[in-house]
């Protein structure tokens, strides 16, 4: 395994539900390095039903030998079976998807379909683990592992500063000061949890293995990609990731653009201190 050198510096247009095949809307160079790779992050926005028939459309390219579910905890994921991909009705009882508090099922059949005949792998991490981040710190809750996947050193002053200032503003103001270090330390944790979901993934069945995750989650810069880059730095990686209206942070191989979701004001229900 080797990395993909270079990153195809993309905005590329989606459209809607009716979305034209992603071979038409992506480069042939960056669907033939999507292709390649040993493990591929698909991003998305969690609500953005586009984004999940984009992703159907990558994992059909694709064709992997396992998924990796931001979604679902090891022992959910090994729970699905083809079978049960094809009853929504017994996926959503499976996998305790109406009390997950992620968007609808619905939305996300597209991607369980297309991802039927692989192997699947959960990587959310449980209740008890993000618990015990408070108690012990980040390196306890990951486990023996932590200093393969960098958890085990802090990040620089600048980067902390940043991750911190980013949290305050998905959490609308509303976090204290001195809880977003733990906020940065959960998703650096997660962000492990998927690297190391997809490396086992990848040792087990060869690959190519697909995650599904969030574009926070699926940059290079901070999220998954760059995790299991440094536990195993053969391996080759692709990142794509999903915009709304041409708005996206991060940085990515390729990235697809989507019209944006109607939503309520996200931050209508928070109260600053």
């Amino acid at each position: 395994m080797r990395k993909l050198l270079g990153a195809f510096a993309l905005i590329l247009s989606a459209a809607p539900l009716w979305a034209a095949p992603l071979s038409d809307q992506m480069p042939a160079e960056a669907l033939a390095a999507m292709r390649a790779a040993d493990v591929v992050f698909l991003g998305e926005l969690h609500d953005n039903p586009a984004h999940h028939l984009i992703q159907a459309e990558a994992l059909a390219a694709i064709a992997p030998k396992a998924v990796v579910w931001e979604m679902m905890t090891e022992a959910t994921a090994a729970r699905l079976t083809p079978e049960a991909v094809d009853s929504p009705e017994r996926l959503e009882r499976l996998t305790g998807w109406a009390d997950s508090g992620w968007p609808p099922l619905a939305d996300y059949m597209p991607v369980f379909r297309a991802a039927r005949d692989a192997r699947q792998y959960g990587a959310l991490i449980p209740r008890e683990a993000l618990g015990q981040v408070i108690a012990e710190g980040v390196v306890a809750a990951f486990g023996a592992e932590a200093g393969r996947y960098g958890l085990d050193q802090p990040l620089p002053v600048t980067e902390q500063a940043a991750r911190e200032a980013d949290q305050q503003a998905a959490h609308c103001g509303a976090m204290p000061a001195d809880k977003l270090g733990l906020m940065v330390d959960i998703q650096r944790l997660r962000d492990a949890a998927l690297a190391r979901a997809a490396l086992l993934a990848l040792i087990e069945t060869g690959g190519p293995v697909v995650v599904i995750t969030g574009d926070g989650h699926a940059r290079r810069d901070r999220g998954a990609p760059l995790y299991l880059l440094r536990a195993a730095p053969e391996t080759r990686v692709f990142a794509l990731g999903q915009a709304e209206a041409g708005r996206i942070d991060g940085a990515f191989d390729a990235v697809v653009d989507s019209p944006a979701v109607d939503r309520p004001d996200p931050c209508a229900g928070f109260t600053k201190p």
